[in-house]
C-alpha cells in the first residue's frame, strides 16, 4: 500500500467521466472506487467542480479518476465550470462517457464530446446507464455504434448506481483495460540511453531553488528508474563534480544533470561520457521532444521585440535564482537585449490565445501527466507558434544542444 500511495499523479492512467447532470456520472465513480467518493443526489449540478480521486483499479493500476459537472450546466457559474470541465478533458487518458438512463434521443452534447475525444485520439467507453430497459434503448445504442464508426472505442450498457454490483463494476473495468494503449506506462524516463551495470553519474546542484532535505520529483523518480534497470547510481553537486569524477575508477557512461549547470558540467566531463538532463529526458518522457527541438531553432530568429512564453507547471514560491523566472529570462535578455518581453504563467494557467508570442517554453512537465503535457503541444501546433522545454532551451542557448544526448 505504501509503494501505491507514493505513486505520483502524473504517472497515473486519468479516466475522466463526462455526460449530463444526474446521468449517474457520480454513482459510477462510487461504483468504480467502492467509496462515497461522490455526492450522488437527485439536486442538478451537485458536482461543481472536477473531482479527482487517486486509487488503484485492478488489474489498471494506479489511475486518477475524474468526476466533472454536467454537460449542459446552464447555471450562473456554467461557462466556468465547461471550462474546467475542458481541462479535465485535456488530462484524460480514457473516457467514460455516460448516457443517462432517461435519455431520449437528440444526444447533441454528447455525441460532440465523442466527436472531440476522437479528433484526439483519445479511447472512450460510450457507457448506457441502465438501471433497466431504456425505452428505445435499440435505437440508442444503433446511434451510437453509428458514431464510433469502427474505430477502438468501445459500447458498454450497465447499470451505474451503486446498487449494479460488481458483474456491472467487472464489466465496466474490463471494457477499459481493453481500451488502455498497449504501451502505457512502459516507457523509460531514460530511454536507450542506458543499460544494466552502466554507470550514471547524477549532478544536483543543492541551491536555494533546492527544497530542504529533499529531491524534486524527476530526480526522485530518475534515481528509481535507474536502481530498478539494474545501474549503478552515484549523485553529486556541481562544485563536487571534479572531486566526485577524481574518485571513480572509470568515466560513467552517462551524466544526467540539471539543465542549468548544462555548461559547466559539459566543460567539466570525461570525453567519453555523454550528456544529458533530467528536463531533457522528461522532454521526451512527458512531451514530444523532436518537436521541442525544432522549435529550439526558433530561438536564433528572435530580437529585441519578441514575446516569450514560459509555462511551469508546478505552483511553487518563486525563489531567489528561480529558473522560469529569473534564469532563462537573463539568457534571453543578454542575448537579445531587455526589451523582450518574457510572461510566465504557472500550474494550468495556459492560455489558449498564443498567437501573440513567438515562442513558448515549458518546463519539464513532471507535475502533469503526458496527455496534458501533448495537448499544450497540440494548442502550439495548431497556431503555427515553437514551443520547447527548458532543457532544450538551455542547451541551445549555451552552444550543446548538438553535443548532448536524447
Amino acid at each position: 500500500m505504501a509503494e501505491f500511495n507514493s505513486t505520483p499523479n502524473a504517472n497515473r492512467l486519468h479516466i475522466g467521466i463526462f455526460g449530463r447532470t444526474n446521468s449517474g456520472k457520480s454513482s459510477l465513480i462510487n461504483l468504480l472506487t467502492g467509496q462515497k467518493t461522490s455526492i450522488v443526489s437527485e439536486v442538478a449540478g451537485t458536482t461543481t467542480d472536477p473531482v479527482y480521486k487517486a486509487m488503484e483499479i485492478s488489474p489498471l493500476g494506479a489511475c486518477v479518476i475524474i468526476d466533472t459537472p454536467g454537460i449542459e450546466d446552464n447555471s450562473s457559474l456554467g461557462a466556468q465550470r465547461l471550462e474546467k470541465t475542458k481541462l479535465a478533458m485535456e488530462k484524460t487518458d480514457v473516457a467514460i462517457l455516460v448516457f443517462a438512463a432517461n435519455f431520449h434521443g437528440g444526444g447533441g452534447e454528447e455525441y460532440k464530446l465523442l466527436e472531440n475525444f476522437q479528433k484526439k485520439k483519445v479511447p472512450v467507453l460510450c457507457l448506457v446507464n441502465s438501471f433497466g430497459k431504456i425505452l428505445g434503448e435499440d435505437k440508442l445504442k444503433d446511434t451510437i455504434s453509428e458514431r464510433l464508426h469502427g474505430d477502438s472505442n468501445a459500447l458498454l450498457v450497465a447499470d451505474c448506481s451503486e446498487a449494479g454490483g460488481a458483474d456491472n463494476r467487472s464489466n465496466i473495468i474490463g471494457a477499459l483495460s481493453k481500451l488502455m494503449p498497449e504501451d502505457y506506462d512502459e516507457e523509460f524516463i531514460t530511454g536507450s540511453l542506458v543499460r544494466e551495470d552502466d554507470l550514471v553519474l547524477l549532478v544536483m546542484p543543492q541551491d536555494i531553488q533546492a527544497p530542504k532535505r529533499r529531491l524534486i520529483l524527476p530526480q526522485v523518480q530518475t534515481i528509481r528508474e535507474l536502481l530498478d534497470r539494474k545501474c549503478t547510481v552515484v549523485s553529486t553537486t556541481t562544485d563536487k563534480l571534479e572531486v566526485t569524477l577524481s574518485r571513480l575508477n572509470e568515466a560513467p557512461q552517462l551524466i544526467i544533470t540539471d539543465s542549468q549547470a548544462f555548461k559547466y558540467v559539459y566543460e567539466h566531463k570525461p570525453k567519453n561520457s555523454r550528456l544529458t538532463s533530467f528536463s531533457v529526458l522528461f522532454a521526451a518522457y512527458k512531451g514530444d521532444l523532436k518537436y521541442y527541438v525544432e522549435g529550439a531553432r526558433f530561438i536564433d530568429s528572435l530580437n529585441e521585440k519578441s514575446r516569450v512564453l514560459i509555462a511551469e507547471c508546478c505552483t511553487h514560491a518563486p525563489l531567489t535564482e528561480d529558473i522560469g523566472r529569473v534564469k532563462i529570462p537573463r539568457l534571453f535578455h543578454r542575448r537579445f537585449g531587455e526589451g523582450l518581453q518574457v510572461d510566465v504563467v504557472s500550474g494550468t494557467d495556459f492560455p489558449d490565445e498564443l498567437t501573440k508570442y513567438d515562442l513558448v517554453i515549458q518546463c519539464g512537465g513532471c507535475m502533469f501527466n503526458r496527455r496534458y503535457i501533448l495537448s499544450r503541444i497540440d494548442k502550439a501546433r495548431m497556431v503555427s507558434v515553437p514551443m520547447t522545454n527548458y532543457g532544450v532551451a538551455i542547451a541551445h542557448l549555451t552552444g550543446i544542444l548538438d553535443k548532448i544526448v536524447m
